[in-house]
């Protein structure tokens, strides 16, 4: 049925585009508007882009070989330490999601800001082809991308914390764009909306779903809004810098204040959060809508700023000429400057660090520079050398997971949290390097006392071999049976159940289903559901086998 209902879909659309070009009869209006800024009316520096990002993504991160499981952790920007990282972490993607949303914002934004720029100059006195800087073809395959690159790895270079993704980017895009084409920008973030509509009804033309469990971090604690703020400033500073050198026309203040607004509020630019630890976070939702006021009425004062000294009367006083007598949209890009300073400089503090050298905790898997391991309640290495604290929060923080660390590329992270292993039972970790992936399979396993204690080991495998990383302290059921405390510990790979009177504990291994054993007295039946403690005639549950919801949700 999914083919059919595809085909449909496409159909519709076909037929769609189809009458409004019948209706609109452009005449080859269309294509004449494009081809006076485009080379034969085709963004060149817009399809060079996206074919990097792509190819980033399938050759170099092997999303070709692992479409929904590329190689992630080696291409952060970690550290500056890690050059790799800050180079490549603009490029690289976590996923397929991550990755086809940022190339609809691409596909979306850069045409406009590739057209503002154009590839045949617009100067007065200017000719094609009459130098490198004016030929079209350097334009659109070096000139455009070149820029582009380059704001991608300025991203990178001052955003707080190992950031991925070519957001920073697009919001580059739609900052440059929203200048001169204010409303045309929103528009077109509609359009990227409907483009993500129709790419996730041809994946699944019909959707079926059921209420489950799940484990998820709050939805604004997943936006790199640093770097996204950042990437906007920078591309609203070229643009006005371009749009100040041609003397174009300036869209009017109103329309460039909404905007600009309507964009930060519709892209959460106003979600300003912190974290504590590796499962909380802090949402300052109020300063946040502040702000992104703020910064529309910046922009829009800047963009249609006029020539004349914002402080005329102190320079006419004899004040200091060489900054009183600046223009007034001058003024907006200083206090633009000042503001996407003061958001890349905490990057600078917290990105110079190197890895801890002591030993990590448990017994780690080791793959070439690569360490795996898991504990509970350590230091995070990542921030814990250069303390910065902001509205109370602080980035010193502990931390309790599944850590990955390279010394030799400055990594330490918290790949999957004792959270989310707790609520899926198993999962991968995936390391390496340009040209190679490695794979390290964590799984928990543990018992559920009544009362609610847990007591749980976490076993790594890679390469064949299994070795267990982490034994949790032993835990204590809340029924005293006939004077005994009952409690369920972690021995080697095994789990023991153990009966405690005064001083004394007599332990032995939990028997296999519809078996048992006797502790002093006490029987202990395995069941399907748990394990049974049998005294005196009185029957008590007394542990179960722990359950994790993501593998049931799986198997559902």
């Amino acid at each position: 049925m999914a083919p059919l209902e595809q085909f449909v879909v496409v159909v519709a659309v076909v037929v769609s585009l189809a009458a409004v070009w019948y209706v609109e009869r452009p005449d080859g209006r269309w294509g004449t508007l494009l081809r006076r800024r485009f080379v034969a009316g085709v963004p060149w520096g817009t399809l060079v882009v996206v074919s990097v990002v792509l190819g980033f993504y399938l050759f170099v991160q092997a999303g070709l070989d692992y479409w929904y499981s590329p190689i992630v952790i080696p291409f952060r920007a970690w550290s500056y330490f890690y050059p790799l990282g800050i180079l490549a972490s603009g490029f690289a993607h976590g996923g397929p999601n991550h990755l086809l949303g940022n190339l609809v914002g691409t596909i979306v934004f850069a045409p406009i800001a590739e057209y503002v720029w154009g590839h045949f100059p617009t100067r007065r006195g200017s000719a094609s082809f009459s130098s490198w800087r004016t030929n079209p073809y350097v334009r659109a395959f070096v000139l455009f991308p070149g820029v582009v690159f380059a704001v991608t790895v300025l991203t990178s270079v001052f955003a707080i914390g190992p950031v991925i993704g070519f957001s920073g980017v697009v919001f580059a895009f739609a900052g440059f764009a929203l200048v001169r084409y204010p409303l045309v920008t929103i528009v077109a973030l509609v359009a990227g909306r409907v483009l993500g509509l129709l790419r996730a009804t041809l994946q699944s033309p019909t959707l079926e779903a059921k209420a489950q469990p799940t484990f998820s971090t709050p939805w604004w604690a997943e936006i790199a809004i640093q770097g996204h703020a950042i990437g906007l400033l920078v591309g609203v500073l070229l643009g006005v810098w371009l749009l100040r050198r041609r003397g174009d026309e300036r869209p009017p203040a109103a329309r460039t204040w909404a905007g600009v607004l309507l964009f930060a509020v519709s892209q959460s630019l106003w979600a300003v959060y912190w974290f504590r630890g590796g499962e909380t976070y802090v949402l300052f939702r109020a300063l946040g809508v502040v702000l992104v006021f703020a910064l529309a009425t910046l922009v829009a004062l800047t963009v249609t700023g006029s020539d004349r000294p914002l402080f005329r009367r102190a320079v006419s006083d004899g004040g200091d000429p060489s900054i009183l007598s600046l223009p007034r949209w001058q003024w907006g890009v200083v206090v633009m400057v000042l503001v996407a300073s003061a958001l890349a400089g905490p990057a600078v503090p917290v990105n110079l660090f190197t890895t801890s050298d002591d030993p990590l905790p448990g017994d780690p898997v080791e793959i070439r520079d690569y360490q795996v391991t898991y504990a509970e309640d350590v230091t995070d290495g990542m921030v814990a050398a250069v303390n910065v604290s902001a509205f109370g929060e602080t980035t010193a923080v502990n931390t309790s997971g599944v850590i990955v660390r390279s010394p030799e590329r400055g990594i330490w992270t918290t790949a999957v949290s004792k959270g989310r292993l707790a609520f899926e039972g198993r999962t991968a970790v995936r390391v390496g390097g340009v040209g190679w992936r490695e794979t390290v399979v964590v799984e928990r396993r543990g018992w559920t006392v009544s009362g609610g204690n847990v007591t749980y080991l976490v076993n790594l495998t890679y390469d064949g071999e299994t070795r267990t990383a982490y034994r949790a302290p032993p835990a204590e059921a809340s029924p005293v049976i006939g004077g005994r405390n009952v409690s369920v510990a972690v021995e080697g790979s095994e789990f023991l159940v153990g009966v405690s009177r005064g001083n004394e504990t007599a332990r032995a291994p939990i028997p296999p289903v519809n078996e048992s054993v006797t502790l002093d007295g006490v029987q202990f039946r395995r069941t399907e559901k748990g394990l049974l403690a049998v005294y005196e005639g009185t029957r008590v549950q007394v542990a179960r086998p722990e359950t994790y919801r993501g593998q049931q949700a799986q198997r559902d």
